[in-house]
């Protein structure tokens, strides 16, 4: 491809943009997506070069190629710079042949595809950031703010400002150099700044104050403020105006900068939202409170880019001339900065997703498995000693049977039992033998229950009643559980009355 030397227009391009197929490129991965597309890496087949392929988003189109991206293709097109993005070339694929009568709303799904091909870049700023372990010291951020005020500088001298600067926007390879990117929504400006443009652009975190009050002629400015946005974010490691909606940000704006007025800010009375969105009180301004530990020069610098007025904001050529970067630690060379495994964005934001997910299914699986329960004994094999059920004196340990580890232990010969044996040497029953023995009283004296009182030991009152007379389960007037089916006859007939 034909290009011009650093810092000149390229207006030419060889081969023809469009006139190659998708079919060249083989996708690897996709490492972003936006409101105007998705982006992939992918290799082109013939020479194995990596770059960065962003599929145009045409779902919603009624009225053609989007307006945005003619936009963006005409801003890089005439674009060369080592701190902007290189577009290499526009490919095609090829569309379905069927598409039913009268879908107009989907028709554009079955027209094909356009992908502008970028040069690959390893990070973006945001998913560097993200990146295990990462710490910039201060060489490494004035060499990241350099470039990116170089970038700036070349764009605004060229009558184009980005409107989109923020964190996953710049992009970063394993070399150090740092690239703007995503014009989608960049605009070429004329020098008296008269255009009408719109005011709903840029992430909420880095819009200027005077697009959120509904401002619609603006210039380089705004890039300027976001550009001071982003440099406290590298200092303080955190953003530092995370608004919810605009309303929130313009309130986090003022108790940072003070309330503007007609004399910190000229003709800020007649802005469209002014009045909706003008403090209740008078506010200070406290960037320097707030970021009292930064370095003199860095503090003095972000008190200029973070102006109310953009008309006294400072321009990218003005800031690269600040003591901040003429002083030590010196910008490092870019080259010698870490290099690190590919993280963009979107990569970042799908692995915290994915770790998200495979804990709440451990969290759930763990929830839905049986825990043993603690107050009963772990089964036993057949064979194996019971650990609750000690034997007698110079008697054999009781064993487990073999269908079931609770079964109720047995008598063994000559061992102990739960009846007396009264003469039966073999310690079992004796069909001979009545029980009670003779000189022996009723087991339970008084009516009562093994554990006294009565039968009071499960809870229930009264004696002697088990089942109701002529109820099956302990209806009708019985207490407890009813009357006691064997009665008084039963127990004469056992000799126990």
């Amino acid at each position: 491809m034909i290009v011009a030397a650093p810092g000149q227009l390229k207006l030419d391009e060889s081969p023809p943009w469009g006139s190659r197929s998708i079919d060249c490129f083989e996708k690897l991965e996709q490492i972003g997506e936006g409101t105007y597309g998705q982006v992939y890496m992918a290799r082109e087949t013939r020479t194995g070069e990596i770059v960065a392929l962003k599929k145009i988003r045409m779902y919603n189109e009624r009225e053609g190629f989007p307006i945005t991206t003619i936009r963006e293709i005409k801003i890089l097109k005439k674009l060369h710079h080592e701190n902007v993005i290189q577009l290499k070339e526009i490919v095609t694929s090829p569309g379905h042949s069927f598409c039913m009568p009268g879908c107009y709303a989907d028709a554009n799904k079955y027209k094909g595809s356009i992908y502008m091909v970028f040069e690959y870049m390893d990070h973006d700023l945001t998913g560097l950031f993200d990146h295990p372990g990462m710490k910039l010291m201060v060489p490494q951020i004035k060499c990241y703010m350099r470039q990116l005020l170089t970038g700036l500088h070349y764009c605004h001298v060229n009558q184009v400002f980005t409107v989109t600067s923020k964190g996953s926007n710049l992009l970063i390879d394993n070399e150090g150099k740092l690239k703007l990117a995503d014009f989608g929504l960049a605009r070429s400006f004329s020098s008296d700044h008269n255009g009408n443009l719109t005011n709903r652009v840029r992430t909420i975190w880095y819009r200027p104050p005077e697009l959120l009050l509904g401002t619609t002629k603006y210039g380089p400015a705004v890039d300027m403020w976001s550009v001071g946005c982003i440099f406290a974010e590298l200092l303080l490691e955190k953003s530092i105006l995370p608004g919810k909606n605009e309303q929130e940000q313009l309130n986090k704006i003022f108790e940072l900068c003070g309330s503007p007025d007609e004399v910190n800010w000229p003709g800020v009375s007649k802005m469209p939202l002014y009045n909706n969105f003008k403090p209740s009180r008078p506010l200070k301004r406290r960037v320097r409170e707030a970021f009292k530990h930064f370095d003199p020069h860095a503090l003095e610098l972000l008190e200029r880019m973070l102006t109310l007025d953009p008309s006294q904001r400072i321009s990218a050529k003005d800031a690269l001339d600040a003591e901040y970067f003429w002083t030590d630690p010196l910008p490092c060379d870019p080259k010698s900065l870490p290099k690190y495994e590919s993280s963009h964005e979107f990569q970042m934001r799908k692995k915290r997703q994915q770790q998200r997910q495979q804990e709440e299914i451990a969290k759930r699986q763990k929830l839905q498995l049986p825990q043993p329960h603690a107050h009963l004994p772990p089964i036993q094999q057949p064979g194996q000693v019971h650990p609750q059920m000690r034997p007698g004196p110079n008697q054999p340990p009781v064993v487990a049977g073999p269908s079931h580890h609770y079964r109720k232990p047995h008598g063994t010969p000559g061992g102990l039992n739960r009846y007396p044996q009264a003469g039966n040497p073999s310690g079992g029953f004796n069909p001979n033998h009545s029980f009670p023995p003779p000189g022996f009283g009723v087991p339970y004296p008084g009516g009562g229950g093994p554990r006294g009182g009565a039968g009071r030991g499960y809870g229930v009152d009264g004696g002697g009643a088990n089942y109701a007379q002529g109820v099956p389960y302990g209806g009708g007037s019985g207490v407890g559980r009813g009357t006691n089916v064997m009665g008084s006859h039963g127990a004469k007939q056992y000799g126990w009355l």
